[in-house]
C-alpha cells in the first residue's frame, strides 16, 4: 500500500482487541487504544483515559459490526460524550478470520478480517474533512522513551514499581504498553509538567 493512502488523524482510534489494533497500525498513524472487549465496562482508569483523550483530541470508534460491537460503541459514546466522538463503521460481512477455527456468534467478520480498502473507506467517511489533520499535542519538547529511562520508569531496577506508582497517581491504566504510555503522556502533558509531576510523585 502506498504511503499516501494511510489515514492521518489527530483523533485517538478505539478498537476492541489487539488483533484489530495490529490490523489498523499500517492503515493509520492514529494513536490506537483497546477496549479489551467488554473489559472497558469495569476498567475505571481506562475509562478516565478515554474521557481525557476525548476532550483533548476526540475519538474515532471502530468496533465490530455485531451486537457486542454496537454495545461497546454505545457505552463509550455515552461515557465520553457524543460531541467528542466520530463513528466509523465496517459493513456486516459474513465470514471468519483466518486465525479462528469457528466464526463469531453472528457469523460476521470483525474489524481484523475486513479488507484494507473497506477499513480505509470507513475511516475516511467518519473523518470527512478532518482526514489528514495533525494531532493536537501540548507545545514544546516531546516526552520520549529516553525520558522514561531517565525517570526510572523503564529499563532499570525498580522500574515496574515506579511506573505503577506514577500511573496510579496520574489515574492511568496500569497495563499500557511503553508505546501507548508515551503517546498518552504526550497527549496529556508537556515534558515540563510531567518532569515536575514525576519528581513530586516518585521521589516524595
Amino acid at each position: 500500500m502506498k504511503e499516501n493512502e494511510m489515514i492521518h488523524t489527530g483523533r485517538v482510534l478505539i478498537v476492541e482487541g489487539k488483533y484489530d489494533a495490529a490490523r489498523l497500525s499500517h492503515l493509520t498513524d492514529a494513536m490506537i487504544l483497546l477496549t479489551d472487549g467488554f473489559g472497558i465496562y469495569s476498567d475505571k482508569k481506562r475509562q478516565q483515559l478515554f474521557k481525557a483523550l476525548a476532550q483533548k483530541n476526540g475519538l474515532i470508534l471502530l468496533t465490530d459490526s455485531d451486537a457486542a460491537g454496537f454495545r461497546i460503541r454505545t457505552y463509550i459514546t455515552n461515557l465520553v460524550g457524543e460531541k467528542n466522538v466520530v463513528q466509523a463503521y465496517v459493513p456486516a460481512i459474513h465470514g471468519k478470520e483466518k486465525r479462528k477455527e469457528q466464526p463469531g456468534k453472528e457469523g460476521l467478520l470483525g474489524v481484523e478480517g475486513v479488507d484494507d480498502a473497506i477499513v480505509l473507506q470507513a475511516l475516511r467517511d467518519a473523518l470527512g474533512a478532518e482526514a489528514g489533520a495533525a494531532a493536537a499535542r501540548p507545545e514544546g519538547r516531546q516526552i520520549t522513551y529516553t525520558d522514561l529511562y531517565e525517570w526510572g520508569l523503564s529499563g532499570r531496577p525498580g522500574s515496574a514499581e515506579r511506573k505503577a506508582k506514577l500511573l496510579n497517581a496520574l489515574n492511568l491504566p496500569p497495563r499500557l504498553s511503553k508505546k501507548e504510555l508515551v503517546e498518552a503522556l504526550n497527549r496529556l502533558y508537556t515534558f515540563e509538567q510531567l518532569d515536575e509531576l514525576q519528581l513530586k510523585i516518585l521521589d516524595s
